[in-house]
């Protein structure tokens, strides 16, 4: 068992113990998320294939919050939020706009990047060196936007 897996199991029995509800709920799906990805790759999965499901649940919260708030569904939207927020405890701290805008600067110079047609020399690089860090529309809006600039 991976650590992060193992955090997670831990901070399950503790929001058993302690009664929190919304944590515990949260803590169970995750964790059957990963007993299918365990399944799915038939073996033990290590940290870093633990923290793609996280993300994959993260992705999925978010993704269901935007589609309750078009229906207007606001109890959804609550459940869903408190869900992302037990989630995100388990995610890398995220980088900021800037950091990830100074990356791309450089990777466009380092490619000679200079047009929509372009942007796949980019992408690639800055998706691997942000792995977990970034999403990855956020990161290609700020590449769009910066190759549009050049």
């Amino acid at each position: 068992m991976s650590q992060l897996e193992a955090q997670i199991q831990d901070d399950l029995k503790r929001a058993m113990r302690e009664r929190d509800a919304t944590s515990r709920d949260a803590l169970r799906l995750l964790v059957a998320a990963l007993t299918n990805a365990r399944i799915e790759a038939r073996g033990e999965l290590d940290d870093a294939a633990v923290l793609g499901v996280v993300q994959k649940q993260v992705k999925q919260r978010r993704e269901s919050i935007a589609e309750f708030e078009k229906a207007g569904r606001q109890d959804l939207v609550d459940k869903e939020r408190a869900e992302l927020d037990v989630f995100e405890r388990y995610m890398p701290q995220q980088a900021s706009r800037e950091e990830i805008e100074e990356a791309a600067r450089k990777i466009i110079a380092e490619t000679g990047a200079s047009g929509p047609r372009d942007i796949g020399k980019v992408m690639p690089v800055l998706v691997k060196q942000f792995a977990g860090r970034a999403d990855g529309r956020q990161i290609n809006d700020i590449v769009r936007s910066l190759i549009g600039e050049a």
